[in-house]
């Protein structure tokens, strides 16, 4: 079982950029793949990106591909999302989620160890 910490959430208004950052407990098979989900008003949870870290792959929602980059930070073992032309809709409570690499897709049922979650909220 990995252990993950989120920070970065905050508010920021419609355009604006966000960084969040998860952590993870220890490097293994567990946790090298690491994702973002989210759950926004109205809607179920749903994959944002992922980073099988090892490979240096990342997989983006359509939702968010263009805007949203996920990226690895070895020195606090964990990954970056940066959020860029933040919108409304976006806004929500964040999850970062851990797997194993041949799990590493955008479905809540492949991962083993999940964090607390961070509140994104922006405003229109």
């Amino acid at each position: 079982v990995v252990d993950l910490t989120e920070s970065g959430g905050g508010s920021v208004q419609d355009g604006g950029s966000l960084t969040l950052r998860c952590t993870a407990s220890q490097y293994t098979d567990s946790s090298d793949c690491l994702a973002w989900f989210r759950q926004t008003p109205g809607n179920e949870r749903e994959g944002v990106a992922s980073l099988e870290r090892r490979r240096g792959a990342p997989t983006y929602s359509d939702s968010v591909k263009g805007r949203f980059t996920i990226s690895e930070d070895s020195a606090t073992n964990g990954v970056l999302l940066r959020m860029d032309n933040l919108r409304a809709g976006d806004s929500g409570v964040y999850y970062c989620a851990a797997t194993f690499p041949w799990r590493c897709e955008l479905a809540r049922s492949k991962y083993v160890s999940w964090g607390h979650g961070i509140q994104v909220t922006v405003s229109s």
